[in-house]
C-alpha cells in the first residue's frame, strides 16, 4: 500500500512559518528555524501545506507505507536535533499516544551513548508544564484535532449524576471527521468501526445506543467533502494497519451517501486484510431501510 506523505527540503526552508497554521494535524512545527514535521503518525498526505510555502520547500512523497514504527521514527528524528525530538514526543503525549511515547523514551534510554544530548533533558522537556500564555498559537495544528480518548468510568459517572433523563453519550473519541482522524491512534486498534454519513445520527433517536456503543467512530459527507483520495488511504490504513474487526457503514436513503459505502469497498479491494461490512441505510424520517452484511 503506498501512501502520500510531506517532505520538507532544508536548503529550501527559510523558516518563515507560513505552512504551519494550515497543517490541520498540528505536525509541522517551526524548529531551530525550520520547518519540521515532529509527527510522521499525523501526517495526513493532503497537502494543505505546500500552496502556502513560498520557496517551494514542501513537496509530496508517495511511498510504500508500513506499519508505524516509533523505532524508526526515532531514528530519524535524533537527526534533526534535541529540540526536534523534544517535541516529537510533546506531539505524542499531548494527543495521548502513550504507547508510542513509552516506546520513543525506551529507545533514546538504550540509546543514550550514541547521543549528543541527555535523555533526562528530553524527559524534563517533554513533561514540562507550560503556562497558559506561552506561546499559544505558535506551533500551528487545530486544537480541535487533538485526539482525546474519553474515559469510560468518567463517563459513566457523570451519566449517573444526569438527573435530567437524558440519553448518555457513547462516544469513545475525539476527533471523528474522517479528515482530521489519525489512523494510527491507539482507540482504533482492533476495534469494530462505525463509518458514519453526517447526517444519519441527526435522523436516528437511537444513534448512540443502538449503533455507536462499544466503536470507534469516523463521519463523513461522501458529497460535500473535499480529498477522496486521502479518506480511501485512511480507510486502508485502517483496515490494514489499526487492523479494525469489523466496519458498519451507515448512510442515508439518498443516493449521494452511497459513495461512501463506495469508498469502503474499494479500500477493501485494496487492502491486504479483508473486513466484514454491515451496510446500513437509514430513510430520512429515522427508519432502517436495509440492513446487512456486503
Amino acid at each position: 500500500m503506498k501512501r502520500d506523505i510531506i517532505t520538507i527540503d532544508d536548503d529550501k526552508c527559510n523558516g518563515c512559518g507560513l505552512c504551519v497554521p494550515n497543517c490541520h494535524e498540528g505536525a509541522l512545527q517551526i524548529i531551530d528555524g525550520k520547518v519540521r514535521l515532529v509527527s510522521d503518525l499525523l501526517c495526513d498526505g493532503l497537502g494543505a501545506c505546500i500552496g502556502h510555502c513560498p520557496e517551494s520547500a514542501i513537496t509530496i512523497e508517495s511511498r510504500e507505507a508500513e506499519p508505524y514504527d516509533e523505532v524508526k521514527v526515532m531514528e530519524i528524528m535524533v537527526t534533526k536535533g534535541f529540540n526536534t525530538v523534544v517535541a516529537h514526543l510533546r506531539h505524542l503525549r499531548e494527543h495521548n499516544e502513550t504507547m508510542f511515547l513509552r516506546q520513543g523514551m525506551a529507545w533514546l534510554l538504550a540509546n543514550q551513548a550514541k547521543l549528543n544530548f541527555f535523555v533526562d533533558d528530553v524527559k524534563k522537556a517533554v513533561h514540562q508544564i507550560e503556562s497558559p500564555n506561552s506561546g499559544a498559537g505558535c506551533n500551528g495544528g487545530c486544537p480541535g484535532s487533538k485526539t482525546v480518548v474519553f474515559d469510560p468510568a468518567e463517563i459513566k459517572i457523570a451519566n449517573q449524576q444526569n438527573s435530567n433523563g437524558s440519553i448518555k453519550s457513547e462516544l469513545r473519541q475525539w476527533p471523528v471527521q474522517l479528515h482530521l482522524i489519525n489512523p494510527g491512534a491507539s482507540y482504533f486498534l482492533d476495534s469494530d468501526l462505525l463509518v458514519a454519513s453526517d447526517c444519519s445520527a441527526f435522523t436516528l433517536g437511537d444513534f448512540h445506543r443502538n449503533w455507536l456503543k462499544n466503536k470507534s467512530l469516523v463521519i463523513a459527507c461522501p458529497k460535500l467533502d473535499q480529498g477522496k483520495e486521502t479518506y480511501l488511504q485512511k480507510f486502508i490504513s485502517l483496515i490494514d494497519n489499526a487492523k479494525v474487526n469489523t466496519i458498519t457503514v451507515l448512510i442515508m436513503e439518498v443516493p449521494c451517501c452511497g459513495g461512501l459505502l463506495q469508498l469502503v469497498e474499494m479500500a477493501i479491494s485494496r487492502s491486504t486484510r479483508k473486513v466484514p461490512i454491515k451496510s446500513v441505510t437509514v430513510s430520512i424520517k429515522g427508519e432502517i431501510l436495509n440492513e446487512e452484511w456486503v
